[in-house]
């Protein structure tokens, strides 16, 4: 059991790396678009709309991962 909840546990902190870089590639590429275009700050764009739910999805990874790291704790302490 503690090596499946160890597997998931690297799973999900690969996830958060990943998606935070995709999030942060998505979040410059569209700060620099919106920068060439000229759009204003009040204006809500495709691009920053995506940055958000990423980061999001960040957040939600991290969640799991911590809750793994809880649970993989209370295990140890179990035994």
């Amino acid at each position: 059991m503690s090596t499946f909840l160890t597997i998931l546990l690297v799973a999900a902190m690969i996830a958060v790396v990943v998606v935070l870089v995709r999030g942060l590639v998505v979040f410059l590429l569209g700060a620099s678009q919106d920068l060439r275009d000229g759009t204003s700050n009040d204006a809500v764009s495709a691009s920053s709309i995506k940055s958000n739910k990423m980061m999001q999805y960040r957040v939600m990874f991290q969640a799991i991962a911590i809750f793994l790291v809880v649970l993989l704790m209370w295990l140890a302490g179990k035994s």
